[in-house]
């Protein structure tokens, strides 16, 4: 699983530059005034060979009782709770503050791994005027400057290395032909209730496994002698590990069960449509290559008109899921569950599709003959052999000559042929085109 690492700091201290540092990425709004940040944001950011996931926080204020800081307070615990490792920003120019000393009892009391970072610190002496930020109690005091990216790659090495070491791979060890199934989806939606009669109609014994050390749970079941590991991120928890401060539903949680799964059922609730949430959802699922199952739950709660409405949004907000099977099921009254196993036994199959050299040539060639790729000035693309290159999603590379001048029409048109000949449903399938190079470019005559 990736590491999680949560910014946390009063108002204005530099969080949402620093994030758009570390995903490299505008995805957080900076302005120089306080309070703009109110929802915890979720970016991805990687140092060489380490991905890890940051959490954007708005102004914490610990002991806020009422109104919008409240809220913001308690979306800023909710990220703390889900990190590995809290960064506590401040602002070196501005000194120590009361609020300050208020987030930074709150971090001690927790005991979680926290590092405190002054911000804005470019041009400053680190030893004489950072030294009153020592009176917080958190230890050493790390200078950065998030807007002129000073000392950030060295702090983002300090937060790796603050993880206990193996705590980032304690999965557990993958078992060969065990199906890992993640069930995904807004909050509501009834993750809940399907995994409750999927096991209720099994008749099967669950139990947790501590897959993490952030306690995701995972539920081992049989179908038709099919073993499956079923990734819960509705928070299915011991009674005693519920922590009431923390809401039900945790970002972090779906995202890094996407990425550990075979297989991920996207549901959505037929009330409410496609939402933004969702769009996402599916974004991050199609961005790591996972095969998807689509669910529209609660199809018995709405009426033809509000069905055809849910098909036109899931038709326009989720077209880049066109390979997905779509389903329409009520996992309250167990209608339409049936055919999901199919679809799923369907998208791990494609996803992990072996294809012959031979056989994606022989297409790639005929694909050609059927219809060339357009010229590029004085040159044609030619494409000449393709080959595999992965699985889960699978990969084909295409060799030629001029690819660079294939369009992302063309890719589409080659998938389609892919797609149809190796009957790819449920997985996304990547197209790399790599071109050959004159060996005699250098030479002179």
């Amino acid at each position: 699983m990736k590491p999680v690492l949560a910014l946390v700091g009063r108002p204005n201290v530099g969080k949402s530059t620093l994030f758009n540092r570390l995903t490299r990425s505008r995805d957080a709004i900076v302005a120089d005034f306080a309070g703009l940040t109110r929802d915890r944001h979720y970016g991805n950011g990687k140092q060489g060979k380490h991905d890890y996931i940051v959490i954007d926080t708005g102004g914490f204020e610990p002991d806020a009782s009422a109104g919008i800081y409240k809220e913001m307070a308690k979306q800023t615990r909710q990220a703390v709770a889900e990190a590995d490792v809290v960064i506590f920003l401040v602002d070196a120019r501005a000194g120590v503050s009361a609020q300050d000393h208020d987030i930074a009892n709150y971090l001690r009391r927790l005991g979680k791994p926290c590092l405190l970072v002054a911000n804005k610190a470019e041009g400053l002496l680190a030893g004489s005027q950072l030294v009153e930020f020592y009176e917080l109690g958190l230890g050493e005091v790390h200078a950065v400057s998030a807007a002129h990216n000073q000392g950030v790659h060295t702090l983002v090495e300090l937060a790796l290395q603050t993880i206990q070491p193996g705590e980032e791979e304690a999965e557990e060890a993958e078992q060969p032909g065990v199906i890992k199934l993640a069930v995904a989806g807004r909050p509501n939606v009834g993750k809940s209730t399907l995994i409750n009669v999927w096991l209720g109609e099994e008749r099967l014994v669950a139990f947790d496994l501590p897959g993490t050390t952030r306690d995701a749970i995972s539920v081992p079941f049989e179908r038709n002698g099919q073993k499956f590991e079923l990734i819960d991120t509705a928070g299915l928890r011991r009674r005693g590990k519920v922590f009431e401060a923390i809401e039900k539903f945790s970002v972090v949680k779906t995202l890094q069960a996407i990425e550990s799964a075979h297989v991920v059922l996207l549901l959505i609730d037929a009330t409410q449509g496609v939402t933004d949430q969702d769009a996402h959802i599916a974004g991050y699922i199609l961005e790591n290559g996972r095969a998807v199952v689509l669910a529209v739950n609660k199809w018995d709660a709405v009426d033809e008109y509000q069905r055809e409405l849910v098909k036109r949004s899931i038709e326009t907000r989720l077209p880049f899921l066109k390979f997905a099977n779509l389903h329409f099921i009520s996992a309250q009254k167990r209608q339409g569950l049936g055919p999901l196993w199919i679809s799923i036994a369907q998208a791990y199959k494609a996803a992990n599709c072996k294809m012959s050299t031979p056989v994606l040539t022989r297409l790639l060639l005929e694909a050609v003959q059927f219809q060339s790729p357009k010229r590029a000035g004085m040159f044609r693309p030619k494409l000449r052999y393709a080959h595999q290159g992965g699985m889960n999603p699978p990969v084909i590379i295409i060799h030629g000559n001029s690819l660079e001048h294939v369009t992302d029409a063309y890719k589409r048109f080659l998938e389609g042929r892919f797609r149809q000949a190796f009957d790819l449903v449920g997985t996304p399938l990547r197209i790399e085109l790599k071109t050959s190079s004159n060996p005699f470019a250098d030479k002179t005559a």
